[in-house]
């Protein structure tokens, strides 16, 4: 993402103080996203009252899903919120960040800007603003450290109509997960009826540092299977992954059906479904 600095004149006479924008990248691979961040938050630009006038409320972040992140391309992330002002509101500006403390480098572990500045309307009732940041995140360059994955913070700052500052650090929260795949095969095919089946799989989950997928150790996944002409799954048992994500099981195969490992995701990895594989038994 770029850096942005943002300028505004108001009444022709007051301009806000030039504000560099981070660079989207995970603050321990790039230290100047955890100064530019921390600067925001110093007592340098903070108003008399700790937070200032300006408050920020009905946070959304990705439509209140989960950010998953994979090894490749760009995900874009719409953040939604309504900063008021009875003074207005000349700009806001987003963060992402994850950490102890915004106003230090070193209470900072992640930081993430957006390209361009929020767009910010007035409601019908003055000094109500409803406000959309877009984040787009580039796991291949912003999300090098493994350790980042997990929940992250909503950082908002606003300046008022005579230019002064207002942020809060804590507006919401949200969990960048990491991408999991997961396979399933059921052997053999076609089988006699009230024979032993074997079904194996494959865990594995993106892994940021080596731009990889590996596989995903020691996890609990559910066996489930759906009898040909039904929808629904049941679950048969719970299998954890070897040491490369691997799953292997037996079974009995009684009827027609398809077979599938269930994954239910963790703080830090986004659940996932293997497509089913279809078993004829005879």
């Amino acid at each position: 993402m770029r850096i942005r600095v943002a300028v505004a004149v108001v009444s022709g006479a007051v301009v806000l103080s030039a504000l560099a924008l981070p660079v989207a990248a995970q603050a321990s691979e790039r230290a100047g996203a955890s100064a530019k961040l921390s600067s925001f938050a110093s007592k340098t630009v903070r108003p008399n009252d700790s937070l200032g006038n300006t408050k920020f409320s009905h946070a959304v972040i990705n439509g209140g899903k989960d950010i998953v992140l994979g090894t490749t391309g760009t995900k874009s992330v719409t953040v939604t919120y309504t900063a008021t002002d009875q003074n207005g509101v000349a700009l806001t500006e987003a963060f992402l960040w994850q950490g102890t403390d915004s106003s230090t480098t070193a209470g900072i572990t992640g930081g993430l800007g957006t390209d361009d500045d929020p767009s910010c309307t007035e409601t019908a009732t003055q000094g109500v603003y409803n406000c959309k940041a877009v984040f787009n995140i580039h796991p291949a360059t912003d999300m090098k450290d493994n350790g980042v994955a997990g929940t992250w913070k909503l950082f908002l700052g606003a300046w008022d109509l005579y230019a002064n500052a207002s942020y809060n650090d804590d507006v919401a929260t949200a969990a960048i997960k990491k991408l999991s795949t997961l396979t399933a095969d059921a052997t053999p095919e076609p089988v006699k009826k009230g024979k032993t089946i074997t079904v194996t799989g494959k865990l594995a989950r993106a892994n940021w540092s080596t731009a990889k997928y590996a596989g995903y150790a020691s996890q609990p996944a559910k066996l489930q299977f759906r009898k040909k002409g039904s929808s629904a799954y049941t679950t048969l048992k719970t299998v954890k992954t070897s040491s490369t994500g691997v799953l292997k099981t037996t079974t009995k195969a009684t009827v027609d059906g398809y077979y599938r490992y269930l994954f239910a995701g963790t703080a830090t990895t986004a659940a996932s479904t293997a497509p089913g594989d279809f078993v004829d038994v005879r």
